[in-house]
């Protein structure tokens, strides 16, 4: 069943579209989630159907035939997608963060040129900044973009990338310069160009649908407008999109703890020992109190941080709060929903195992959870 939260919304159509949410996580989502994470398929039909219902473009804008939905609305879509299914809702937001360039800082004739079709719910799209020996520090990237004739000739790979080899455009934030501000840009790059190209998926702990790869880029050239923003602003650029990601895997990390909270709610009222609910215990009262809780106050640090957007605000040390304390807390939910299940919480017979193993990847991406103390640190003490 989809979660049973409260949620804050400003009209009677957001209601709506959680509602229609909801009920796509019922009927397309929570039954199939645990074969696909087991035999490591990625769920393209689901994302069709997604894009096929306006849930994949939601924060995008509706000109270009987004959703224009606020983020306060968008990230609780988010949560209700990954308290199904974390795959789902992760890739939904991969999606926004690969398309947020070309929609913030791309011209008008790059968007009618490219936007409108990767809104069409028919795309997918992905980010790629990291590098195999350029993770935490992101300014170590190699992969080059280099000026010819024509346009640019972009040659290098990108790690850790997710919808790699599956996505059908990727962000790229490449090398322009050997040093300065100016060295780095951002470039939009259709995976169908030649030269583009990934390797197998990653074999991961969890979240096996969804497909990590490393995505090779082979001399690939791109044409003049292929470049997003303007020269030597890639890094603003990525660090921008970073503040949406950011909140957004905050979302996502609410709403798997949210799930193992239901769960785990639910099983302490029907498992029986010592001739009573394992629910009516002391010690299980407290841990479910301290896990809602917890659940309750990350959902208020990432709306917060969602509505200082809204309110065109800056966000960096609000997006890393939520990042960071979402994430935790959802690594000692889930671990403590399979400690309530005992045994039980150990197998496949329920799904708190598997919350477990995928929410760990959360603490490390988009910034491992360290750097995101650094940035709360420089914020709080300037530099």
């Amino acid at each position: 069943m989809a979660t049973n939260v409260e949620r804050e919304l400003p009209d009677s159509d957001a209601a709506d579209l959680l509602a229609l949410v909801r009920e796509i996580c019922d009927s397309e989502l929570i039954g199939q989630a645990a074969e696909y994470e087991r035999t490591g398929t990625f769920p393209r039909d689901v994302f069709h159907t997604l894009g096929r219902s306006g849930l994949l473009t939601l924060a995008h804008p509706e000109e270009y035939g987004g959703g224009g939905l606020p983020q306060a609305v968008y990230l609780q879509v988010i949560e209700e997608l990954s308290a199904a299914w974390l795959t789902v809702g992760m890739g939904t937001s991969v999606h926004s963060l690969g398309t947020h360039a070309l929609a913030k800082y791309g011209d008008a004739a790059q968007k009618e040129k490219w936007l409108r079709d990767s809104l069409s719910g028919e795309r997918l799209n992905a980010y790629c900044l990291s590098e195999a020996h350029a993770g935490s520090d992101a300014k170590a990237l190699i992969t080059r973009a280099t000026r010819d004739d024509d346009g640019w000739v972009l040659a290098g790979s990108k790690a850790w990338i997710t919808h790699g080899g599956v996505a059908d455009n990727y962000t790229v934030i490449a090398r322009t310069s050997s040093e300065g501000d100016g060295a780095i840009s951002a470039f939009w790059v259709p995976a169908s160009l030649p030269g583009v190209g990934a390797n197998p998926p990653e074999h991961k702990m969890g979240l096996k649908g969804s497909h990590t790869a490393t995505v090779n880029f082979d001399n690939v050239r791109l044409p003049a407008d292929a470049l997003l923003g303007e020269l030597g602003q890639g890094m603003k650029i990525a660090l921008d999109a970073l503040n949406y990601g950011r909140l957004a895997i905050a979302a996502c990390a609410v709403g798997v703890a949210q799930a193992a909270l239901e769960v785990a709610t639910a099983y302490s009222r029907e498992r029986m020992a010592f001739g009573q609910r394992i629910g009516d215990f002391q010690g299980v009262h407290f841990m479910l109190a301290d896990m809602a809780t917890r659940i309750a106050a990350a959902r208020q640090l990432y709306l917060v941080g969602a509505r200082r957007l809204d309110a065109g605000k800056n966000v960096v040390a609000e997006a890393a709060m939520a990042k960071l304390f979402a994430t935790d807390m959802a690594m000692d939910v889930t671990t403590d929903a399979v400690q309530v299940l005992g045994g039980a919480g150990y197998t496949e017979d329920f799904p708190v195992e598997r919350y477990m193993r995928e929410v760990k990847v959360l603490q490390i991406l988009e910034g491992t959870n360290q750097i995101q103390r650094s940035v709360i640190g420089r914020a709080l003490v300037g530099r």
